[in-house]
C-alpha cells in the first residue's frame, strides 16, 4: 500500500461542500497538532505519514513514526484489518497552546480508510480513499483501546448559526477556563459534491472570528480595490499564517529569520493551491495578475504576523 494524502477539508460556505449541511451531520472538533497516518506495507510492516510525505525513522515527523514503532496495539488492530490506513492529529505543540498537559504526544484518530478498488475512482483527480462511517470505525478502535477524536454531536439540516454553535462548545482536549478549540469538522457521510466527490467541511474558531470582526467594521480596511487585493484581504487569514509559522516551527524544532522567505512563498502557495477554485467562483473567473497578488498576499501575512516580521 502506497502512502496516501488525507483529503483537503473544504471551508464551509464555499461551493466544493455546497448543501452538505442537508441530511445528518456528524460535527467533530478539529484539533490543531499535525496530521499523520499509519497503515501496513506489503510484507506488514508499519508505515507512517504526515499531510505531505511517507516517514522513516531517519525522517520523522515530530517524533510520531518513532512512538508509533511502540504501540503494540496499533499493530494489533492493522494486523486484523490490514486493509485499513488510520488518519489521525500527532498532537505536538502547534500554534493552539491550550491543550491538557496529558493531552500532548499523543495520536488522535478522525478517520479511517479503505482503498478504493480502481473502477470505484470515478475520474482523475478523485480521492482513491473510501472513508468509514464513524459508527463503523469507533467499536473497531475501541476494541484496540486507540485514542479517537469523538463527535460533538449528531445534527440534521443544520444552518451555519446552528454549526457556529458548536463551535463555541468545543472544548475537547481543551485546559478547563482557556477558551475553546482550533474548529471543528463537519462531515455528512452521505454526501458528495456537485462533482460526486466525498469531502467533509470545516470552520476554524480564528477565521471566523477575524471574518466577524471584519463584518462588523473593526478590521476592516479601505484599500485600492484591485482584485489581488482583495483576494488577498479575504483569504489570507491570520490563522493560516499563524498554521504555516507554526509548522515551521516544528519541522525545525525553532525559528530564524531566515526561514521569512519560506514562510512568505509557502502561505502564498496554499492560497493558490487550495483557494484557487473559491476565487474563481466568488470573483466569477477574474482576470488575476499573479506578480501583483503575491505582492498582497506578502504585505497580508506581514501584517499578520507582526512579531515574526519585527513590525
Amino acid at each position: 500500500m502506497e502512502f496516501l494524502k488525507y483529503q483537503h477539508l473544504e471551508r464551509f460556505g464555499t461551493i466544493e461542500v455546497e448543501k452538505i449541511e442537508t441530511g445528518e451531520c456528524y460535527v467533530f472538533p478539529k484539533i490543531d497538532g499535525t496530521n499523520s497516518s499509519l497503515w501496513l506495507n506489503e510484507d506488514g510492516i508499519l508505515q507512517a505519514g504526515s499531510r505531505k510525505r511517507h516517514l522513516t525513522l531517519d525522517n520523522d515527523n515530530a517524533g510520531f513514526y518513532a512512538w508509533a514503532m511502540k504501540q503494540e496495539n496499533i499493530l494489533a488492530y492493522l494486523k486484523e484489518h490490514p486493509s485499513h490506513r488510520l488518519f489521525g492529529e500527532w498532537l505536538v505543540p502547534h500554534s493552539l497552546k491550550t491543550y491538557k498537559t496529558d493531552a500532548w504526544n499523543k495520536f488522535y484518530v478522525f478517520d479511517v480508510c479503505i482503498d478504493k478498488e480502481a473502477d470505484e475512482i470515478l475520474h482523475e483527480g478523485d480521492s482513491k480513499l473510501k472513508y468509514l462511517h464513524f459508527e463503523t470505525y469507533k467499536p473497531l478502535l475501541e476494541k484496540f483501546e486507540i485514542g479517537f477524536i469523538p463527535p460533538i454531536c449528531k445534527i440534521s439540516d443544520a444552518s451555519y448559526e446552528d454549526f457556529v454553535e458548536h463551535l463555541m462548545k468545543n472544548v475537547f482536549l481543551i485546559e478547563e477556563g482557556k477558551g475553546i478549540g482550533e474548529g471543528i469538522v463537519i462531515k455528512n457521510y452521505a454526501f458528495r459534491n456537485k462533482y460526486n466527490r466525498q469531502v467533509f467541511a470545516k470552520i476554524v474558531t480564528s477565521e471566523f472570528k477575524e471574518k466577524h470582526e471584519k463584518k462588523t467594521g473593526s478590521k476592516l480596511r479601505k484599500g485600492s480595490g484591485l482584485i489581488e487585493e482583495l483576494i488577498a484581504e479575504e483569504f489570507v487569514t491570520t490563522a493560516l499564517c499563524e498554521k504555516v509559522h507554526a509548522k515551521i516551527v516544528l519541522e525545525n524544532e525553532g525559528w530564524s529569520s531566515k526561514f521569512i522567505p519560506r514562510l512568505l512563498n509557502t502561505i502564498y502557495y496554499d492560497l493558490i493551491t487550495e483557494d484557487c477554485w473559491n476565487i474563481v467562483k466568488k470573483y466569477k473567473q477574474p482576470t488575476i495578475n499573479f506578480k501583483t497578488l503575491q505582492y498582497f498576499v506578502f504585505n497580508k501575512a506581514k501584517a499578520a504576523l507582526p512579531k515574526v516580521f519585527g513590525e
